[in-house]
């Protein structure tokens, strides 16, 4: 075969774009639920779900989300991908239908978290397919474009969520789901060829159970955490024991004559450094996004329409930027490019310690759009960076562990600096309580979202507690911004030192592994 014969799919740019299709709708469905909320505790036009019932209806999602994608690209790599895809699907599809016409919180909650099944079965299974149907040399362009495609969905999620309850009821934030669900069957069926693992060996299935209690019960802890505080004992148990079954899977999979993830890879910086890289940003990015929409919503007085509007900067960047990184790493290497876009976010994020309730909103566009643009240009190089590192018919195994980890990162991100500006937020507006009635200082006391809540009781006092609210929370704003951007700083730090130059950029990984024989 000649060197310069490009050995990707025939088909594979038509590909690309079904895997896009299948991959909209999961991660549309991280964000769209976010401007229902409201709506689905009102007990007419909605269901009465709690306050904690509401958290469940997304935390259900994101723990099976997170728990399964391991397992599900593992799996997917021996039994197929397109036939997990399928799988996966179909789950989805069926879930969503299930969540549009649930009739309770309880079912509600069930129904998202067969959704998560469905999910942690697409996602990786899109970026195996891409590694196994482009030529590595197309691979760094293809991947961008599924990283601008993640950046579009996540931020689209509010807008279209906001536009759907303006004319339809709450299911229809679900049923949205599945016309494309079932368009995109259609599609992988007909265009996606199957691939998988040529020498599978034996399924490590101990492995598996073992990382799948292992980060169920982490991440259980990190969501719990961040919902009723760090300071109760179960969420210590669930957080070290699956810390505790996660460093056995580690010392079972050292030892094991059939992985079903080989260890050593993470002595290779070509791995290790972006799989880092890509957590620390995501802690960053998802607990800021957090608390800017109640920012948004609650002290700028903005619908969820408006609100989803003003993300839609931080799509446009994606859009621009991601698809043309690959290009800027050929040229300047995948660390230069990653610092500069590391820069970036922790620059965007840090900007909210200087927003406050009177900045002009064109401020916070400029800052999502350079946030955009920052993520644009990590996620490309740092993914291509993780599968390059790995032989193509391990490519299931690098994508499950980058997106474990970004989910992962992203529950605690919200639960740890969630608990940063519940802190903050406490601290600032205790000493304006004392004169209120005890139902409406402990509704106060609790969220900026109770102060408003209990400001609709008061009367003439409603406007100066809604003044020391909107105060309280933009104090403690400050605060978390300031950790986040630290956080994605040292993003900063891994990248200078482990990721590859100009010189090792956008080499892909020998079919035999031999970086792997050498790091041991």
């Amino acid at each position: 075969m000649s060197p310069n014969e490009n050995t990707g799919h025939p088909r594979r740019w038509a590909i690309l774009g079904v895997l896009v299709i299948s991959l909209l709708v999961v991660v549309l469905d991280n964000t769209i639920l976010n401007v229902a909320l409201r709506t689905l505790a009102d007990p007419v036009r909605g269901l009465g779900a709690s306050q904690g019932e509401l958290e469940w209806s997304i935390n259900s999602y994101t723990l099976v989300f997170a728990g399964l994608l391991f397992t599900f690209g593992v799996l997917g790599d021996r039994a197929g991908r397109r036939r997990m895809l399928l799988i996966g699907l179909v789950l989805f599809g069926l879930a969503s239908l299930l969540s549009a016409y649930a009739q309770s919180p309880a079912q509600l909650i069930a129904a998202r978290a067969l959704m998560g099944v469905g999910g942690a079965a697409i996602m990786p299974a899109t970026l195996s397919i891409i590694s196994n149907v482009f030529d590595p040399r197309e691979r760094g362009r293809a991947i961008g474009v599924w990283a601008g495609a993640v950046g579009l969905a996540v931020a689209i999620g509010p807008v279209l969520g906001g536009l759907l309850l303006e004319h339809f009821w709450w299911g229809s934030v679900f049923l949205i789901n599945v016309p494309v669900v079932a368009l995109g069957v259609l599609l992988v069926a007909l265009l996606v060829p199957e691939s998988r693992d040529p020498e599978p060996g034996r399924v490590d299935v101990f492995g598996v159970l073992l990382s799948v209690v292992g980060l169920v019960a982490l991440t259980y802890g990190i969501i719990d955490g961040g919902e009723h505080g760090f300071g109760r004992p179960l969420v210590w148990v669930a957080i070290l024991g699956g810390v505790a079954v996660l460093t056995w899977f580690i010392e079972y999979e050292r030892r094991s004559s059939h992985p079903s993830l080989d260890v050593r890879l993470f002595r290779v910086p070509r791995f290790a450094a972006p799989v880092a890289m890509i957590g620390l940003v995501f802690f960053a990015a998802m607990g800021v996004m957090f608390f800017s929409s109640f920012y948004l919503q609650l002290v700028r007085g903005y619908s969820p329409l408006e609100t989803g509007l003003v993300f839609l900067p931080f799509a446009v960047a994606q859009l621009a930027f991601a698809p043309r990184s690959a290009t800027m790493v050929r040229r300047y290497g995948a660390r230069a490019v990653s610092v500069v876009g590391l820069i970036l976010t922790a620059v965007s994020l840090g900007a909210f310690a200087l927003v406050d309730a009177a900045t002009p909103i064109w401020v916070v566009l400029v800052v999502f759009f350079l946030q955009g643009t920052g993520m644009a240009n990590i996620m490309p190089p740092a993914t291509e960076s993780i599968m390059s590192a790995l032989p193509r018919e391990k490519a299931g195994v690098g994508s499950a562990v980058s997106n474990t980890i970004r989910q992962v990162a992203a529950a605690l991100g919200v639960a740890v600096i969630g608990s940063v500006l519940a802190a903050g937020y406490r601290a600032g507006i205790d000493p304006t309580l004392a004169d209120l009635p005890p139902a409406a200082r402990g509704a106060a006391g609790e969220s900026i979202s109770g102060a408003y809540a209990a400001a609709g009781q008061l009367g003439p006092a409603a406007p100066e507690l809604v003044a020391a609210a909107n105060d309280a929370f933009v104090s403690a704003m400050h605060w978390s911004a300031a950790l986040a951007a630290l956080v994605a700083a040292a993003g900063i730090l891994v990248a200078l030192r482990w990721l590859p130059g100009r010189s090792g950029a956008g080499v892909p990984a020998p079919a035999g592994e031999p970086e792997l024989a050498g790091a041991s």
